[in-house]
Protein backbone atom coordinates (compact mmCIF):
# COMPACT_ATOMS: atom_id res chain seq x y z
CA UNK A 1 0.00 0.00 0.00
CA UNK A 2 1.58 3.24 -1.01
CA UNK A 3 2.05 5.80 1.75
CA UNK A 4 0.97 9.06 1.05
CA UNK A 5 2.27 11.65 2.45
CA UNK A 6 0.36 15.40 2.27
CA UNK A 7 1.40 18.78 4.13
CA UNK A 8 -1.27 21.30 4.89
CA UNK A 9 -1.39 24.80 4.17
CA UNK A 10 -2.98 28.04 6.30
CA UNK A 11 -6.73 27.83 6.91
CA UNK A 12 -9.32 30.43 6.41
CA UNK A 13 -11.51 31.66 9.13
CA UNK A 14 -14.68 29.46 7.68
CA UNK A 15 -18.50 30.89 8.82
CA UNK A 16 -20.07 27.86 10.09
CA UNK A 17 -16.78 26.67 12.39
CA UNK A 18 -14.03 29.93 12.92
CA UNK A 19 -10.46 29.71 13.15
CA UNK A 20 -10.55 30.15 17.18
CA UNK A 21 -9.13 28.31 20.39
CA UNK A 22 -10.48 24.75 19.49
CA UNK A 23 -10.98 25.53 15.74
CA UNK A 24 -9.34 24.60 12.81
CA UNK A 25 -5.86 24.41 12.93
CA UNK A 26 -2.88 26.89 10.83
CA UNK A 27 0.22 25.25 8.81
CA UNK A 28 2.05 27.10 6.05
CA UNK A 29 5.05 26.08 4.24
CA UNK A 30 5.48 23.34 1.15
CA UNK A 31 3.21 20.88 1.26
CA UNK A 32 6.50 18.01 1.58
CA UNK A 33 7.07 19.47 4.58
CA UNK A 34 5.79 18.35 7.93
CA UNK A 35 2.89 16.33 6.10
CA UNK A 36 0.31 13.81 7.22
CA UNK A 37 0.99 10.13 6.81
CA UNK A 38 -2.22 8.82 5.94
CA UNK A 39 -1.04 4.70 6.46
CA UNK A 40 -2.80 4.31 9.43
CA UNK A 41 -5.36 6.58 8.33
CA UNK A 42 -5.80 4.22 5.70
CA UNK A 43 -5.68 1.08 7.61
CA UNK A 44 -8.53 2.33 10.02
CA UNK A 45 -10.92 3.09 6.57
CA UNK A 46 -10.55 -0.54 5.99
CA UNK A 47 -11.52 -1.84 9.16
CA UNK A 48 -14.30 -0.12 9.46
CA UNK A 49 -15.84 -0.99 6.23
CA UNK A 50 -15.53 2.72 4.28
CA UNK A 51 -16.32 2.25 0.92
CA UNK A 52 -13.95 3.18 -2.23
CA UNK A 53 -14.12 6.24 -4.10
CA UNK A 54 -15.54 6.74 -7.51
CA UNK A 55 -13.14 5.98 -9.99
CA UNK A 56 -12.82 8.23 -13.04
CA UNK A 57 -15.15 7.56 -16.23
CA UNK A 58 -14.59 8.76 -19.90
CA UNK A 59 -18.44 10.03 -19.58
CA UNK A 60 -16.91 12.59 -16.70
CA UNK A 61 -19.03 15.73 -18.19
CA UNK A 62 -17.50 19.05 -17.89
CA UNK A 63 -18.42 22.45 -18.25
CA UNK A 64 -19.07 25.30 -15.99
CA UNK A 65 -21.52 23.53 -13.84
CA UNK A 66 -19.83 19.94 -13.57
CA UNK A 67 -17.57 18.90 -10.58
CA UNK A 68 -14.32 20.09 -10.68
CA UNK A 69 -12.05 17.87 -11.88
CA UNK A 70 -9.95 18.53 -8.73
CA UNK A 71 -6.95 16.20 -7.88
CA UNK A 72 -7.96 14.59 -4.28
CA UNK A 73 -7.20 11.93 -2.14
CA UNK A 74 -9.25 8.62 -1.46
CA UNK A 75 -8.69 7.68 2.52
CA UNK A 76 -10.27 4.35 1.46
CA UNK A 77 -6.64 3.50 -0.15
CA UNK A 78 -4.77 6.73 -0.10
CA UNK A 79 -4.43 6.72 -3.85
CA UNK A 80 -5.72 9.83 -6.00
CA UNK A 81 -8.96 10.22 -7.32
CA UNK A 82 -10.77 13.22 -8.61
CA UNK A 83 -14.00 15.22 -7.58
CA UNK A 84 -14.94 14.84 -10.64
CA UNK A 85 -15.20 11.03 -11.24
CA UNK A 86 -19.04 11.47 -8.59
CA UNK A 87 -21.48 10.11 -10.64
CA UNK A 88 -24.63 12.03 -10.28
CA UNK A 89 -27.53 11.76 -8.85
CA UNK A 90 -25.31 12.80 -5.56
CA UNK A 91 -24.80 14.49 -2.14
CA UNK A 92 -21.23 15.87 -1.69
CA UNK A 93 -20.48 17.09 1.92
CA UNK A 94 -17.43 19.01 2.83
CA UNK A 95 -16.97 18.49 6.37
CA UNK A 96 -14.32 18.58 9.33
CA UNK A 97 -13.16 16.92 12.51
CA UNK A 98 -12.61 20.11 14.37
CA UNK A 99 -16.25 21.38 13.03
CA UNK A 100 -19.68 21.31 15.59
CA UNK A 101 -22.02 21.59 13.00
CA UNK A 102 -20.52 18.61 11.27
CA UNK A 103 -20.84 16.02 14.20
CA UNK A 104 -24.48 16.75 14.44
CA UNK A 105 -24.73 16.50 10.59
CA UNK A 106 -22.38 13.10 9.90
CA UNK A 107 -25.34 10.44 11.32
CA UNK A 108 -28.28 12.47 9.37
CA UNK A 109 -25.99 11.70 6.36
CA UNK A 110 -25.11 8.06 7.58
CA UNK A 111 -28.92 7.70 7.54
CA UNK A 112 -29.56 9.24 4.39
CA UNK A 113 -26.83 6.69 2.73
CA UNK A 114 -28.38 3.75 4.13
CA UNK A 115 -32.06 4.77 2.93
CA UNK A 116 -31.65 6.48 -0.08
CA UNK A 117 -27.59 5.33 -0.98
CA UNK A 118 -29.12 3.06 -4.20
CA UNK A 119 -30.89 6.36 -5.98
CA UNK A 120 -28.50 9.43 -4.59
CA UNK A 121 -24.76 8.61 -3.80
CA UNK A 122 -23.23 10.44 -0.99
CA UNK A 123 -19.60 10.96 -0.81
CA UNK A 124 -17.82 12.84 1.38
CA UNK A 125 -14.84 15.38 1.70
CA UNK A 126 -12.88 15.41 4.85
CA UNK A 127 -11.54 19.54 3.85
CA UNK A 128 -8.82 21.53 6.13
CA UNK A 129 -8.22 18.65 8.40
CA UNK A 130 -5.11 17.63 9.76
CA UNK A 131 -6.32 14.97 11.74
CA UNK A 132 -7.46 12.21 9.00
CA UNK A 133 -7.67 9.34 11.75
CA UNK A 134 -9.71 11.65 14.13
CA UNK A 135 -12.08 12.43 11.43
CA UNK A 136 -12.64 8.80 10.52
CA UNK A 137 -13.29 8.05 13.93
CA UNK A 138 -15.77 10.40 14.55
CA UNK A 139 -17.45 9.26 10.96
CA UNK A 140 -17.27 5.60 12.16
CA UNK A 141 -18.95 6.71 15.95
CA UNK A 142 -21.42 8.51 13.55
CA UNK A 143 -22.54 5.56 10.97
CA UNK A 144 -20.16 6.21 7.92
CA UNK A 145 -19.08 4.05 5.42
CA UNK A 146 -19.96 5.91 2.34
CA UNK A 147 -16.84 6.98 0.25
CA UNK A 148 -14.65 9.88 1.96
CA UNK A 149 -11.98 12.27 0.25
CA UNK A 150 -9.50 14.00 1.40
CA UNK A 151 -8.57 17.43 0.79
CA UNK A 152 -5.93 19.04 4.20
CA UNK A 153 -4.87 21.87 1.51
CA UNK A 154 -8.26 23.39 0.66
CA UNK A 155 -8.22 22.86 -3.03
CA UNK A 156 -11.39 22.83 -2.68
CA UNK A 157 -11.66 25.91 -1.46
CA UNK A 158 -12.07 28.09 -4.69
CA UNK A 159 -13.47 26.04 -7.25
CA UNK A 160 -16.33 24.86 -4.57
CA UNK A 161 -16.40 28.69 -3.20
CA UNK A 162 -15.55 27.29 0.34
CA UNK A 163 -16.77 29.41 2.99
CA UNK A 164 -17.71 28.14 5.82
CA UNK A 165 -18.59 24.17 7.02
CA UNK A 166 -20.19 22.25 6.78
CA UNK A 167 -20.75 22.86 3.10
CA UNK A 168 -23.33 20.46 0.86
CA UNK A 169 -23.19 20.18 -2.68
CA UNK A 170 -26.31 18.62 -4.79
CA UNK A 171 -25.22 17.24 -8.41
CA UNK A 172 -27.93 15.94 -10.59
CA UNK A 173 -27.94 13.10 -13.01
CA UNK A 174 -26.28 14.35 -15.55
CA UNK A 175 -23.82 15.78 -13.80
CA UNK A 176 -24.40 19.34 -13.29
CA UNK A 177 -24.23 20.99 -9.44
CA UNK A 178 -27.54 22.75 -9.42
CA UNK A 179 -27.02 23.96 -5.64
CA UNK A 180 -24.83 24.61 -2.50
CA UNK A 181 -26.16 24.88 0.83
CA UNK A 182 -23.86 26.27 3.29
CA UNK A 183 -25.46 25.91 6.52
CA UNK A 184 -25.91 22.45 8.66
CA UNK A 185 -28.87 20.50 8.69
CA UNK A 186 -30.34 20.28 12.32
CA UNK A 187 -32.77 17.33 11.28
CA UNK A 188 -33.21 13.90 9.01
CA UNK A 189 -36.39 15.66 7.76
CA UNK A 190 -34.41 18.89 6.81
CA UNK A 191 -31.91 16.61 4.95
CA UNK A 192 -34.34 14.81 2.88
CA UNK A 193 -35.89 18.09 2.28
CA UNK A 194 -33.10 19.29 0.51
CA UNK A 195 -32.77 16.15 -1.38
CA UNK A 196 -36.20 16.70 -2.37
CA UNK A 197 -36.09 20.03 -3.52
CA UNK A 198 -32.67 19.72 -5.37
CA UNK A 199 -32.62 16.38 -6.93
CA UNK A 200 -36.39 15.15 -7.15
CA UNK A 201 -35.44 11.82 -4.96
CA UNK A 202 -37.01 11.45 -1.24
CA UNK A 203 -36.40 8.31 0.65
Amino acid sequence: MRRATLGLVAVLALVGCGAEPGGPPTFGGDPADAGVDLADAVQKAQDMGLRECPEPSSATPDGPDALPAVALLCLQDGEPTSLAAIEGPAVVNLWASWCGPCREELPLLARLDEEIGAQVQVVGVDFADRAPEAALELAERSGVTYPQMFDPDQTLRGPLGVVGLPQTVFVDADGRVVATERTPYRSYDDLVAAVDRHLGVRP
